[in-house]
């Protein structure tokens, strides 16, 4: 039911007001009683707002439109396209620098071939982002796209993007591929068939009493207090936030590729957290992937061509990476792909020369490749391998080899841990308990004292009672 209202009021409707109708059905029925009412009436709210995709800027697109004082608005000739911005342009005086640069605009007329200007705006990058994937697809020399390709190709699988792309980008690009697709250039009707929303890398900020912004490296710490390097005022560490310019919470990433590196930049950036979560920059946790790159080149160094024998439990491991983080990468689990490549990573290099350390280290080079291209495809290169690691299949694994048949065991005495012992999964408890009690350290602990009882828990636990 409606209750009773006064204009301006706002509306309860019952779940009882339904009585069988469809949504669509008893909203037409709240508009009709409202209008009848005088309390209320229907209206259309439009989601897609007009879009003025030109401005003063010069990041964009040029407009390819010549001004003529004869003809008007002319287009570009075919044969002049695309129009290309200048580089030599000055970013320090406000307004727009394609209109004061001094010669860029200035053209002629293709028709009168009188002089005549430049269009100086330039088009919203979302002009762009809303077909660019089209061109990705297929690059023609003589089309936008072709449509038998986009047929092969599109939707794209998964769209990853952060929080504000999936707003407007989306919708304008989801605009523009229906509306190619209504005027009949291809058949696609949804640009992505999924959306993965990332989380933001964020950072803490500073502030001086008059309110300005810090950059992180315009700041120090003073004791337990922060300070500005310029001229050692107190400054303020606030929350921390995600990275924007004009909090100037920023670092800058050439300057931390140049240090560090590329592949440790983007291991950091997937190891931290999970993708959809925000991400705190941290000095320490980049320099510690810089010195995991540093590992991992030197393990891909220790290949040894003349090691023998099987290190079954490296091998078993290896194989499980394998799958594992393969999984993780299919499911977006970035996160989770790196903590088993460095699980992976540590018991190889603890591991004895064998060819299944040598299996594991050639395996561990096509894990880290998605995450560290440079690093593997320099690790493939140097091991003798033609072409690259990222157009090489993926390592095979072998099923057999992903069943656990062996365990390690724990063995207590008096309540503490004693010695831990590997077994074949599934051995008899009396099996167990003779390779307990064999242990040295368990008769260092026992010391010559009477065992009253043995307990086993299989597979997992031997206690020894005296």
């Amino acid at each position: 039911m409606v209750s009773e209202a006064e204009p301006g009021d706002g509306v309860i409707v019952n779940s009882d007001f339904l009585d069988g109708k469809s949504v669509e059905e008893a909203k037409a029925d709240v508009i009709a009683r409202a209008e009848q009412g005088g309390w209320g009436e229907g209206t259309t709210v439009w989601r897609l707002r007009d879009w003025g995709i030109s401005r003063q800027r010069y990041w964009g697109t040029p407009i390819p439109i010549i001004h003529s004082p004869d003809h008007g608005p002319v287009p570009v000739p075919r044969d002049q396209l695309p129009v290309t911005l200048p580089e030599d342009i000055d970013f320090e005086t406000p307004g727009n620098p394609l209109e004061r640069h001094p010669t860029w605009k200035h053209t002629t007329c293709p028709i009168s071939c009188k002089p005549a200007l430049r269009e100086t705006d330039t088009r919203d990058t979302f002009t762009n982002s809303s077909w660019y994937f089209l061109r990705f697809a297929s690059q023609p020399n003589d089309a936008p796209f072709d449509p038998e390709e986009i047929a092969k190709w599109m939707p794209v699988q998964h769209y990853i993007g952060g929080i504000e792309h999936a707003i407007l980008h989306l919708l304008y690009a989801r605009f523009w591929t229906r509306a190619l697709a209504h005027i009949g250039k291809f058949d696609v009707k949804e640009p992505f068939a999924a959306l993965f929303t990332q989380g933001m890398v964020t950072h803490e900020t500073y502030q001086l009493g008059d309110g300005s912004w810090l950059s992180p490296d315009e700041v120090t710490k003073d004791g337990a207090d922060w300070i500005s390097i310029e001229d050692g005022k107190p400054v303020t560490a606030g929350r921390v936030v995600k990275m924007s310019k004009s909090k100037k919470n920023v670092v800058d990433p050439d300057a931390i590729i140049a240090d560090y590196g590329a592949d440790a930049v983007r291991w950091f950036m997937l190891s931290d957290s999970p993708p959809e979560r925000d991400l705190p920059w941290s000095q320490d946790g980049i320099e510690g992937c810089a010195r995991f790159v540093q590992r991992l080149w030197r393990l891909f160094e220790a290949v040894d061509p003349a090691a023998t024998g099987e290190d079954k439990a490296l091998a078993r491991k290896a194989h499980q990476a394998i799958v594992a983080v393969a999984e993780d990468i299919e499911a977006l689990s970035f996160n989770k792909a790196v903590a088993r490549i460095y699980e992976l990573t540590g018991a190889t290099e603890k591991a004895a020369p064998s060819e299944s350390r040598n299996f594991a280290i050639r395996t561990l080079m096509h894990l880290a490749g998605p995450m560290m291209p440079h690093l593997a495809e320099e690790a493939w290169a140097q091991a003798g391998h033609e072409g690259l690691i990222a157009d090489a299949a993926w390592p095979e694994h072998d099923p057999a080899m992903l069943v656990e048949d062996e365990v390690t065991i724990a063995i207590q005495h008096k309540g503490k841990l004693r010695d831990t012992i590997t077994a074949p999964k599934g051995a008899a408890n009396e099996d167990l308990e003779a390779l307990a009690l064999a242990s040295e350290k368990v008769q260092r602990s026992l010391d010559g004292a009477e065992v009253r009882k043995v307990i086993v828990v299989p597979d997992r636990l031997v206690n020894i009672v005296t």
